[in-house]
């Protein structure tokens, strides 16, 4: 059901679980994170439940990871959140909701992650994994992700006009000169692969300085692993970016590189204007994401095409 919105509450969470899922309706219930699609609240030690709160489309997104992530987590060596329990619309809530696995660490945006080596190999090693072949019945990413980057120029001039507006870049045209070396590159011409599609700070935990697990699966789509490509730039620290193309199992050619500098340019900008207090009027805005965003512009911009 589109265009609902409900005020979320720890008692409007514990009245939902008691009608649908009475067995966890007892464990302890306090808020996880508000992100731009859903609503997050920890429940017990090791559970998580899931709700659309802001987009149209918010619920859509969980249905879908209701369905493919359980099969998806067995071949991934980072844990992810595993659905458990799906919520159906009610007198209470009308939208469907998930139960997950809580999966334990500190989101990358406030705890980034200090250990290179580790973290590229872990990086690494994740999106090996998860850039299997996709099947032909595998949802298509939403706004453009993993389809051509070319096709996203004119977004991106829109993002880039809005960051330099509010004066959030020092060399816009820099950033613009990274933009069109990488939308120049050949459109990822293989078949098309599972990416997260989202992975930004936000959306890597960790423990230790490195990465430790992966959340909110909702972007997962079939397209150019490129696009995932691109998130080392956001998520790593100096110095660790060559590693993790090294680890990087299927091995990144030129034109992949390229266009993953495109991907990591178009994140990074919509990082940066969410990150900024202007925008905060937005679901889920918030300003801990403006710093590996200007990282991250920083070190594509000062380092060779």
């Amino acid at each position: 059901m589109k265009n609902i919105r409900v005020e979320i509450t720890a008692e409007l969470v514990a009245a939902m679980l008691r009608e649908q899922h009475p067995d966890l309706a007892s464990l302890p219930l306090s808020l996880g994170a508000v992100g731009w699609d859903n609503q997050l609240w920890r429940l017990g030690e090791n559970l998580a439940v899931r709700l659309p709160w802001a987009t149209d489309d918010a619920e859509d997104l969980l249905i879908k990871e209701n369905s493919l992530l359980p099969d998806l987590s067995l071949r991934l060596p980072l844990p992810i959140p595993i659905p458990q329990r799906l919520g159906r619309p009610s007198d209470l809530f009308p939208r469907s909701w998930i139960v997950t696995t809580w999966v334990h660490g500190e989101p990358a945006d406030r705890t980034p992650a200090t250990d290179g080596n580790k973290a590229a190999d872990n990086l690494g090693a994740f999106l090996s994994a998860l850039h299997e072949p996709a099947p032909s019945t595998a949802p298509k990413g939403r706004h453009g992700r993993g389809g051509s980057l070319a096709a996203c120029s004119g977004g991106v001039a829109h993002l880039l006009s809005l960051a330099t507006e509010r004066g959030l870049l020092c060399d816009p045209e820099k950033v613009w000169d990274v933009w069109k070396h990488a939308a120049a590159a050949p459109d990822w011409s293989g078949q098309a692969k599972w990416i997260h599609a989202d992975l930004h700070p936000a959306n890597l935990l960790t423990r230790d300085g490195t990465f430790c697990g992966v959340i909110d699966f909702g972007d997962l789509c079939a397209g150019d692993p490129a696009c995932d490509l691109g998130a080392a730039w956001l998520l790593l620290p100096d110095g660790a970016i060559s590693r993790f193309y090294e680890q990087y199992v299927p091995e990144a050619d030129e034109a992949n590189m390229r266009r993953a500098r495109g991907w990591a340019i178009s994140k990074a900008l919509v990082c940066l204007i969410i990150g900024d207090d202007g925008f905060h009027g937005r679901p889920g805005g918030k300003s801990t994401w403006a710093p590996p965003a200007l990282a991250a512009i920083r070190r594509l911009t000062s380092t060779a095409s």
